[in-house]
């Protein structure tokens, strides 16, 4: 069996800062950390977290006064980072910077005395974050569907901004559609749809066109993952998600000579590996990487974690 793998894949610039958040409050505060809501979404990284003193909690009222706490890449309202302030807490903000640069854009389009209207899916913590990022009314849509039924004049300052999981493609009719409806309304360059988000499904319908099935290394609840075997599907390709090596089936690959492998933006390489392996067991494997996009991005820390970490007493 030919395994090809994609490129890029997995962890992005947002998703290794988050992680290494949490690593070194871990190592400058000590054991406990608190985390709002998963770092990111997956179920590896949040139990090897888990395992080094981190506890992962739903809300701030479950934080002891004056604790250290961190806010998930996802991004929090600003009604949590009110509540954090009342209970005293040290908080390290983990929010995707990509993630707050659409906040300071949605801002900025209601100051600017524009309604703002929201490209996302309902209930992802990312968006519902963004909304409270706002101060104002934030209208959300999920499809052309419900451009269509915008309940606005069709010469009202509008604005719009996206979620960051999703990509130009993803969003492009939903633009469209917006644009041709509405005669006043302004958005984000292209070039500010998350780069993540967009070079791991430009490397996904590449590998489509090289391989009988697809395996998406990710979380159920990833809105990038799903999006990714959601695209190989469209392509005609039996895709997969799969969290690891464990829920790989081998009637997946009967008669089946060339298996691609990607990975969501919060899924680690471990996982690649493990689910490597899972096919190996089935027989011979040979592993390649398809050419794509080497990223080199990378996000700043918190400057408060930048400071050398002090030798804690026992």
């Amino acid at each position: 069996m030919r395994v090809i793998l994609a490129q890029p894949r997995g962890f992005c610039a947002g998703v290794v800062r988050a992680i290494e958040i949490v690593d070194r409050a871990l190592q400058k505060h000590g054991a406990p950390v608190y985390v709002r809501h998963e770092i990111v979404h997956n179920r590896h990284v949040v139990e090897n977290l888990r395992d080094k003193g981190a506890r992962f909690v739903e809300e701030l009222d479950e934080v002891p006064e004056g604790a250290v706490a961190i806010f998930s890449a996802h991004g929090v309202a600003k009604t949590v980072e009110r509540a954090a302030e009342e209970r005293s807490l040290d908080v390290l903000d983990a929010t995707c910077p990509l993630v707050t640069k659409v906040h300071v854009q949605g801002r900025q389009y209601v100051g600017a005395g524009r309604t703002l209207i929201l490209i996302g899916h309902a209930g992802h913590p990312e968006v519902e974050g963004t909304i409270g990022q706002i101060p104002g009314t934030v209208l959300l849509v999920q499809s052309e569907a419900d451009v269509a039924k915008l309940d606005l004049p069709l010469d009202a300052p509008l604005a719009y901004v996206t979620q960051t999981t999703l990509s130009v493609d993803d969003t492009r009719g939903i633009i469209d559609a917006l644009v041709k409806r509405f005669s006043n309304i302004v958005g984000p360059d292209t070039r500010d749809i998350c780069y993540a988000t967009q070079n791991r499904q430009a490397a996904v319908r590449e590998l489509s066109t090289q391989v009988q099935v697809l395996l998406v290394v990710g979380a159920t609840n990833s809105s990038n993952s799903n999006r990714l075997r959601e695209i190989g599907s469209e392509t005609g390709v039996p895709s997969y998600l799969v969290a690891d090596g464990s829920e790989v089936k081998a009637e997946w690959f009967a008669n089946v000579q060339t298996v691609g492998i990607t990975a969501g933006a919060s899924a680690p390489e471990e996982m690649v590996e493990n689910v490597i392996d899972a096919l190996r067991a089935l027989g011979p494997v040979e592993v390649s990487t398809m050419a794509g996009q080497e990223e080199k991005v990378e996000f700043k820390l918190p400057s408060k974690l930048l400071q050398p970490l002090v030798a804690r007493e026992v």
